[in-house]
């Protein structure tokens, strides 16, 4: 579904649900917040939300109405906007948008049910004491992106053997601090069991890009790893385009940057956790406490490799890592 015609359909959800409800006639219709960072970024992400939802007999409009918040990238926006949900009363907030969005939501409730579909660590987080018992109103899936770190390093220099010298992209307060500081310490471990000198790269946002990729032209850089970012997933396309037109190798941690051109990525798959999510709105929505239900870890790992991109940058994957890969995009 196309950015434009995802809005509509949400457009059209948000008018028509009020209606369909009263005309419902006091049958019960569940009511949901839906705090997004980004709806038009990533329409596929929230598309399989509500597919989940579908597959647990709810249809929007019909048993369920869905009250869309979005941030459209500006992540400052996240408090107001978690505070309207609050405000008008639902049932639960689903908060679509990465660590961000479920600490904005966190702190404007702790009586509403929130379920996260994709925070970093949440207990390094803040957002939840234990991921066996989050206890609160808070739960959700986690990305455990700290300890993947390692495992992508090694993956890349496993299909770019050449490389030594890769840049590092990070977005200072894009996620928790904690975990931003065990991403970094596990990157510079992992570089150094494998040989690789590391570049860390500050980017803010889109007005830094261009500064970013000048330092890392400057260093010397052959290769870019991008650490996980909502904004940087949002901007996934200019950060594939600056990355090729430099000729460095990349490495993500999820494939939408490889559908947008990257080279490869490994990590969760964020549209099944999308998923996934909607079994706890379903469990809260009949009755379970958010505080009983334990935070999920990733159970469905994808490593992406796309051999258009290798052919473009002279290299050539070695067969035995393309025979693992989950999918090659040729």
């Amino acid at each position: 579904m196309d950015r434009r015609a995802f809005i509509g359909t949400l457009a059209g959800a948000l008018l028509a649900a009020p209606l369909v409800a009263e005309a419902q006639q006091g049958a019960k219709v569940a009511r949901m917040g839906y705090l997004a960072s980004s709806l038009a970024a990533s329409p596929h992400l929230h598309e399989a939300f509500r597919q989940g939802l579908r597959d647990r007999g709810y249809i929007e409009g019909r048993n369920v109405v869905i009250e869309y918040r979005d941030a459209e990238r500006k992540l400052e926006r996240l408090p107001a906007l978690a505070a309207e949900l609050v405000a008008r009363k639902v049932d639960v907030i689903v908060a679509a948008g990465g660590t961000p969005a479920a600490l904005a939501a966190k702190h404007a409730t702790r009586a509403l049910p929130i379920v996260f579909t994709a925070a970093a660590d949440p207990v390094t987080d803040g957002l939840v004491p234990s991921l066996a018992r989050p206890g609160g109103n808070v739960t959700g899936l986690s990305l455990l992106i700290p300890d993947l770190v390692g495992k992508r390093l090694e993956q890349f220099k496993q299909a770019v053997p050449g490389i030594s010298h890769v840049a590092v992209l990070w977005q200072p307060g894009g996620l928790g601090e904690q975990t931003e500081t065990d991403m970094l310490k596990g990157a510079e471990v992992a570089a150094r069991a494998l040989g690789l000198q590391l570049q860390f790269v500050e980017a803010g946002g889109p007005a830094d890009f261009e500064r970013a990729f000048s330092d890392m032209a400057r260093a010397r850089a052959d290769a870019l790893t991008v650490l996980p970012s909502p904004t940087f997933l949002y901007e996934r396309r200019c950060l594939v385009d600056l990355a090729s037109r430099n000729l460095l190798s990349t490495l993500f941690a999820c494939r939408e940057y490889v559908d947008a051109g990257g080279l490869m990525s490994y990590g969760p798959d964020i549209a099944d956790m999308y998923r996934r999510a909607a079994t706890y709105v379903d469990k809260i929505l009949k009755g379970a406490h958010p505080g009983d239900l334990p935070i999920e870890q990733p159970i469905k790992f994808e490593l992406v490799i796309n051999v258009r991109t290798a052919k473009a940058l002279g290299l050539t994957i070695p067969p035995s890592l393309l025979q693992r890969a989950d999918q090659v995009i040729e």
